[in-house]
Order: C-alpha cells, then structure tokens, then sequence
C-alpha cells in the first residue's frame, strides 16, 4: 500500500526549506513549509520587516488570442475590460448557480494575453472550467503552472530590500512589469496576501533557488504557510475551502464589491435573483481566552453561525477569525459566542481589516 507522500509534488525550492530547518506539511498536494524559525516570529517579520514566502504551489493560467478580454469578462466577476495593460485584478469564478468555484488574481501582461493565478487546490478544474467554456470565443487557454515558480516578498522594507537586486521599476499595487531580479527574467507582481505591501514574483522554476537565496541574503525572512494564514486572517482576506466554498456566493462572502453583475460573467444572472443572503461573512475577535478554529458553532442574537477559519493573532494578541452568521448580527460590535470545544467563548464582530499597521493607508 503507498503512502500519500508518495504521490505529493514538490516546489524547486524544497531542499532550501529541508536545509533551513522548516517543518515540512501536505498542502493542496504538495510538501510545503508550514514555518521555519516559528509562526510568530515569521509573522512579526512580515509586519515589521520583510518576510519571503515560496507560493510555487499556486497555478497559472494563460489566455491568449483576441477574444481574450470578452472570454474573461464571461468567465470572472470583476470587469476584465478596465484593467490596462500591466494591470491586475482580484475576482472570483462562479458556477451558474452563483456558487463560487476560486478566487484569482489576472494580471494583462500584453492587449490579447492575461495570466491568471490560481489556488493549488483547485488549478485543474479551473483550467477544465476555463476551456469547457471557450467554445466560440477566438482564445487559447494554456496550463502554464509548469512553467513558473513563485516567490511572494512581503513586508513594509520588501521593496526596499528588491530595489538593489531589480533591473527597473518595482510596479505600484495591482500592477505587473517584466524586469530581472538577480539577473533573473521574472514578472514582479504589486500583490500579495498578507495585508503588507510587497511584491510576488513570477520566474522559471530552475532560476528560483537563485532568486530565493538573493533576497534572503538581502535580509528577507523566510516564511511559512502558517503564518501565511495568520497574516491573511488579521487582514480579512478569504481562503478558499474555508471562507469560500461552491456552497457559498461571493455577496454572503462579502466580495460583492469584485463582482460586476452587468458585465454578464457566469452566475451573474442568478446572484441578481438571489436578494438578501441568509447569511454574512464576518471578522471578529475574541474579547476574552480562546482560540477559534473552523467549524466552530457561533451563537448570535440573532440566530446560529459558524467559524470558516480562526487563529490566534500574533499583533492584536487575541483570538481571531472569519463566521458566517445572520445579516442582522453581520454589524460591528455584534457580541457573540463561540464554542471551542464545549466552552462558550465570548467575541464580537469587527470591521475590516482586524489589523491595521498604525500609519499604514490600508
């Protein structure tokens, strides 16, 4: 009988993290490193300095031809058609019936080429997805995450610590340029998914060990999946499996503000029918001990809810986390109460984002 290890893949950089000590996990199919020197301190590295992620696992997808935009515009919520050349933008992929099927980011790399990036888990059935629906459209839809790996600086001096390494401009927020990061040919990325500035950069697999070990020795700290999550937590953003699902829209996931429903993209007709959700993702806080965790029931003055994820938060030095509840207890300041474990929890809902950098523009 196999063992499930035998079957997970492997990032090129895996034998950096073995050497760095990293505690190695499976992660959407493959070995990825959950931390290094220790969650927190990965996680103050992020916020107050620079932290490096290896995100190699993510997928890439490639649309080419000149139906490219009209094709985009059908298959993802956000308005495709304002995004420039060199631009980039957060959406989500719905079934017909509003269901979401990934959340991406596309960057338009030339007029008739978009690169879009996916979450690990679901890379294949997005790229099925994406050609079982260009039928009629002049495009080609490529499976490109062979071709890259992916490195994510993140951290109020990341693109201090990229300048004397980069051959060009840094690109600003949502933007994407081609330039040479350690004599590397990379697109550096103005995203990112830990709340900080910061860049993701985009290079071929056998140059990322190269790059990796420039911006470590640039003073960049490696970081893991786990704080990786605390960090996207604090700063509200979705993880999908757990804050998103096929089971949940985007408007009860509160992502209504990236889906354009005159754009006409699938499952636009029905989340104009669908009115008032029945319930609303929400960030809170715990107001005393604990620590949330998904699946978690959620009492409300207004009826049930349920944790999708939760964490202890290295900066607000409390328990934190993201539940679907009743719309009418979705406003700030709501009290309400987890059970961890059989103990009820006291929490309240916060407004977004629950960390805020003192001085930062959000």
């Amino acid at each position: 009988m196999g063992t499930a290890a035998e079957t997970l893949r492997r990032t090129p950089l895996h034998e950096r993290h073995r050497a760095a000590g990293a505690r190695i996990v499976p992660f959407a199919g493959w070995e990825m490193p959950v931390q290094y020197e220790g969650v927190r301190q990965e996680h103050v590295a992020v916020r107050t300095r620079a932290g490096l992620f290896d995100v190699s696992h993510m997928g890439q997808i490639e649309t080419t031809g000149p139906d490219s935009e009209a094709f985009l515009q059908r298959m993802l919520s956000n308005d495709v058609g304002r995004v420039p050349v060199g631009g980039a933008q957060y959406s989500v992929m719905c079934r017909e019936d509003g269901g979401v099927l990934d959340d991406l980011v596309t960057y338009r790399l030339d007029a008739e080429r978009y690169l879009t990036v996916t979450n690990a888990a679901n890379h294949q059935r997005d790229h099925a997805w994406m050609e079982e629906h260009a039928d009629g459209f002049d495009v080609t839809v490529d499976d490109v995450a062979s071709d890259y790996a992916m490195l994510a600086l993140q951290g109020p001096t990341a693109r201090t610590i990229l300048a004397p390494l980069l051959d060009g401009e840094a690109p600003a927020r949502f933007h994407v340029a081609r330039a040479r990061v350690a004599g590397v040919d990379c697109l550096v990325c103005g995203t990112g998914y830990t709340g900080e500035d910061g860049v993701e950069l985009l290079m071929p697999p056998d140059a990322a060990v190269e790059v990796w070990d420039s911006l470590s020795a640039a003073g960049a700290t490696p970081a893991g999946l786990g704080a990786r999550d605390t960090l996207r937590l604090e700063a509200c953003f979705h993880l999908f499996g757990n804050d998103l699902s096929e089971d949940r829209t985007p408007i009860e996931a509160g992502l209504g503000w990236c889906c354009k429903l005159d754009t006409g993209f699938i499952g636009s007709d029905a989340l104009r029918a669908a009115g008032e959700p029945a319930e609303r993702l929400v960030p809170f806080a715990f107001t005393g001990p604990g620590v949330p965790r998904s699946g978690n029931p959620v009492s409300t003055p207004d009826g049930p809810g349920v944790v999708t994820s939760g964490t202890f938060s290295p900066c607000l030095e409390t328990g934190i986390g993201m539940a679907y509840v009743p719309p009418a207890a979705a406003s700030p300041g709501t009290p309400i109460e987890v059970d961890v474990r059989g103990r009820a929890r006291s929490a309240e809902v916060r407004e977004r984002p629950l960390y805020r950098r003192v001085g930062a523009d959000g």
